[in-house]
């Protein structure tokens, strides 16, 4: 097999995952604001409420204004969250403890890096092959990929928010390939999700490896 030029991959889920799980987290921080919700109830609704909203991507919107939308988009599904999970009425200041939860998902604490990662990444720089994420994340990954130590080996980062298209849509493919004046039968891309990562990337032309990780992302 020839080796490729570029390798993509994607983020959460294939790079680093989530820490417990989402629902521990945000009921970890609601406990700062004296709420009471079980870790069960906000993963299960979080999920279904993460599953039906809209991709994140902002076509047509002035860069400048991409942090204010992503904010605006997480800040909708953690409502929807806490509301269908029964505790959205408990909150005083639900403005102030989502402002923290966001901030938080921002740096290195809430993720781990899978044991997989740092050996691929090594060998991968040792031969010589350019390495970028695709990912359908929000500006935060800049941050999470600095505190993680993961920021040295990428020489691009395309994100949906940014690009005004999220995964599946070959319009973020073809944008990552640009970066690296790269042709899609010369990139691999790698992810966890069958349908954006497997499916997106093989529709764009790119060579496409499905990385099935043992637990879904919530």
């Amino acid at each position: 097999m020839q080796q490729p030029k570029v390798i993509f991959l994607d983020a959460v889920g294939t790079l680093f995952g989530v820490r417990g799980s989402v629902g521990e987290i945000y009921r970890e921080i609601a406990l700062r604001f004296g709420i009471e919700v079980s870790a069960k109830a906000l993963d299960r609704v979080f999920y279904n409420s993460f599953k039906s909203s809209s991709r994140m991507a902002f076509p047509g919107v002035e860069r400048q204004e991409i942090p204010n939308k992503e904010f605006e988009w997480w800040s909708a599904i953690a409502i929807q969250t806490f509301q269908e999970a029964g505790a959205f009425h408990q909150f005083a200041d639900f403005s102030s403890f989502f402002a923290e939860l966001y901030a938080y998902f921002a740096k290195a604490n809430p993720w781990f890096i899978y044991p997989d990662v740092l050996p691929a990444l090594e060998y991968w720089r040792k031969q010589g092959i350019e390495l970028g994420i695709v990912s359908n994340f929000d500006s935060r990954i800049y941050s999470v990929l600095s505190d993680l130590h993961l920021a040295k080996f990428f020489t691009s980062i395309t994100i949906s928010t940014e690009v005004g298209a999220a995964k599946p849509e070959s319009e973020i493919f073809v944008k990552g390939l640009h970066k690296h004046d790269c042709l899609a039968e010369a990139a691999w891309h790698i992810g966890d999700s069958f349908k954006e990562d497997y499916q997106g990337a093989k529709a764009a032309g790119l060579r496409a490896i499905w990385l099935k990780r043992s637990e879904p992302f919530l």
